[in-house]
């Protein structure tokens, strides 16, 4: 019989940590699923059964005393397997597990972020501006819920005048360790404690404000900034305001997505700011300066050219909106020009009209003067 020493290329007063890192080097070496080459398998079995004997101190004992003779079938290659379930997905399972770190793992990773500081969640809050508030911006007040740190025990769950105390079934590690045996051997595998859930602490006098939790759900009012020219579905991120870490771990993000109310009057498009504006079809005629409101609420004086056409767009320049990021650039203003022509019209102005249509020598028995009209205005 192979010498177990001998198998793992150790000698025999080598330390418990000596044997785990020559098995974890050979064992990467011979794994069946990473090495094809013949008697790979057979050699990753005889390294799967010295360690597990070499591993545990009581049966090496037995074994540098009486050999293998005197661990009798507790070898893996000596008797039956024990009842292992689903072979299938647990030799997976240890098989991933083995390739992360064998004896540590993913559930060492696992437990050990648990024991350490936390960060807390992000939010999300939907706010819905008006039409001028996203324009130019400005400050705005909100309420939100989200878990703050418990003032009453500062955190850490306990009753005041108390302290959690290590946990007893992982000694403060956070995880526990089982030995399990595969067809390709005896591995540990490491799982969150049970008793405190990867805490590594257990609190026996939990504090009443926070129920043990060490953070609570509260709604607090906040001011936000919203930059001019922020639109639809912009998002604002307000650092530090999202739910408290847990084991004093940083707090989460707060985000804000904007919604932006319809303006009877105003539309947007980019950083254009388009309205429409209604003139007599005199004023388009011969015509005229108007006064038209702004999203500045500051109405400015525009010129109506004579003659102008119907969907004629005028422009008052950087009267739109701010650019975001650059408040000190601003879009144009576009205006949309509609002539109103009359359905009806009073004797004194039918007659000047039809005097206006003989000199220009415009029919108009067909459609009557209205259609004269019309046809004035491309109707």
């Amino acid at each position: 019989m192979a010498d177990f020493y001998e198998t793992l290329g150790v000698s025999r007063d080598a330390d418990k940590e000596e044997i785990k890192q020559a098995y974890r080097r050979l064992a990467r070496k011979y794994h069946p699923d990473v090495n094809k080459e013949p008697g790979a398998e057979e050699r990753f079995k005889e390294i799967n059964r010295a360690y597990e004997v070499l591993s545990e101190p009581e049966m090496r004992a037995r074994y540098d005393r009486f050999g293998e003779a005197g661990i009798g079938g507790a070898a893996a290659g000596a008797g039956g397997f024990q009842d292992f379930g689903d072979f299938g997905g647990f030799a997976a399972d240890i098989f991933e597990s083995f390739f992360s770190g064998f004896g540590g793992g993913m559930g060492t990773q696992t437990a050990s972020r648990k024991r350490g500081p936390t960060r807390g969640d992000d939010l999300r809050l939907d706010l819905k501006l008006e039409f001028r508030e996203a324009v130019f911006g400005g400050e705005k007040e909100i309420r939100i819920s989200h878990l703050e740190t418990c003032n009453t025990c500062e955190g850490s769950g306990a009753k005041p005048g108390t302290r959690p105390h290590t946990c007893s079934t992982c000694n403060g590690s956070g995880q526990v360790r089982r030995a399990a045996r595969t067809p390709f051997g005896s591995f540990t595998q490491v799982s969150v404690c049970p008793t405190c859930n990867g805490a590594g602490q257990v609190i026996d006098d939990k504090c009443e404000t926070c129920g043990g939790r060490g953070q609570r759900q509260e709604t607090k009012k906040l001011k936000i900034t919203i930059p001019a020219g922020v639109d639809n579905g912009t998002r604002l991120r307000v650092t530090g305001e999202g739910d408290a870490g847990q084991r004093n771990g940083p707090a989460g993000d707060l985000y804000v997505y904007l919604y932006v109310a319809q303006d009877p009057e105003f539309r947007r498009e980019g950083i254009n700011i388009l309205s429409d504006l209604k003139v007599s079809y005199i004023q388009a005629l011969l015509g005229s300066r108007v006064d038209v409101n702004t999203v500045d609420d500051n109405p400015q004086e525009v010129l109506i050219p004579a003659g102008t056409q119907p969907g004629t767009v005028l422009t008052l320049e950087n009267k739109g909106v701010p650019k975001l990021g650059n408040p000190v650039a601003r879009g144009d203003h576009l205006i949309t020009v509609y002539v109103d022509i009359p359905t009806k019209l009073v004797p004194e102005e039918r007659e000047l009209l039809e005097k206006i249509a003989k000199i220009r020598g415009d029919r108009t028995e067909k459609g009557g003067i209205e259609g004269f009209i019309g046809k004035m205005f491309g109707g």
